[in-house]
């Protein structure tokens, strides 16, 4: 297959993955029905992600064209956006929160992450989550609608790279469950990816927001994906899909915060 039909057949892999939009399978595709080579297609996370971003942009949009209060448009972005992933990377930082605030041992927090059931540290990141969240884009709808759909996209574009993070530099935590069965991603995809995520992290420029503020933002987001890889290592000796998933949600707290900020 061509490069660009491959590309494209790792993005819809990509948003099937991430989302639940109910995309079709496409005659180019090897395996519409999943990944067919999970450490080649994530180098279409950060478009997939970008994508995310402006289904919440959009519904940020709607709500300026209604006349509605920024804050409530902030609100409705981000029913639109955790609708459309299903909560994926939202589920990821509750478990993490409730396995490593809760669990003694390395063993007790594997057991706790991999109990469905949401927990008193897990409600409570997913509450500061949402709650930084719109505050960091109402601030942002302040200065300027396209500033604040811009920042959505790079936001969402930036931290499906940086929750790589884990996944590139540690082991699998345990001998079971998808981080385990997926592969680690090729060194030419986390290269495509972070291009990918870069030239997408500029789109605040774009929007009105300085530059430097941007390129900020896109070093905080990194910083706060590192921040996790290194505190799954020193706590359960590697990575999950729930670490990735935690990884995912402080990169985008983290950037949207530093967007808002006034310089």
């Amino acid at each position: 297959m061509s490069p660009l039909p491959t590309f494209a057949a790792d993005l819809l892999a990509c948003l099937r993955f991430y989302t639940r939009l109910p995309i079709p399978a496409f005659a180019f595709e090897p395996a519409p029905h999943g990944m067919d080579d999970f450490a080649r297609a994530i180098r279409a996370t950060p478009l997939a992600g970008a994508i995310i971003g402006l289904i919440g942009g959009a519904a940020l949009y709607l709500g300026h064209l209604a006349r509605l209060p920024n804050g409530v448009g902030a609100g409705l972005a981000l029913a639109a956006l955790v609708l459309t992933t299903g909560v994926f990377h939202e589920d990821g930082l509750a478990d993490t929160a409730d396995g490593l605030g809760g669990g003694a041992s390395r063993e007790r927090k594997l057991e706790i992450m991999k109990d469905r059931r949401v927990g008193s540290y897990g409600a409570i990141a997913i509450a500061l989550s949402l709650l930084l969240r719109w505050a960091a884009l109402t601030a942002l709808v302040d200065r300027g609608l396209w500033a604040a759909i811009a920042a959505l996209v790079a936001a969402n574009a930036v931290s499906r790279a940086a929750g790589l993070f884990p996944l590139a530099l540690l082991e699998p935590a345990r001998k079971d469950g998808a981080a385990f069965a997926a592969a680690r991603p090729l060194p030419t995809s986390l290269s495509i990816a972070a291009l990918l995520a870069f030239v997408l992290g500029l789109a605040p420029i774009v929007g009105g927001l300085p530059a430097g503020l941007t390129i900020a933002a896109m070093l905080g987001a990194c910083v706060a994906g590192l921040v996790m890889t290194s505190i799954a290592r020193r706590q359960i000796g590697g990575q999950t899909g729930d670490i990735a998933g935690a990884a995912q949600q402080l990169a985008e707290i983290a950037m949207l915060c530093i967007l808002s900020a006034r310089v």
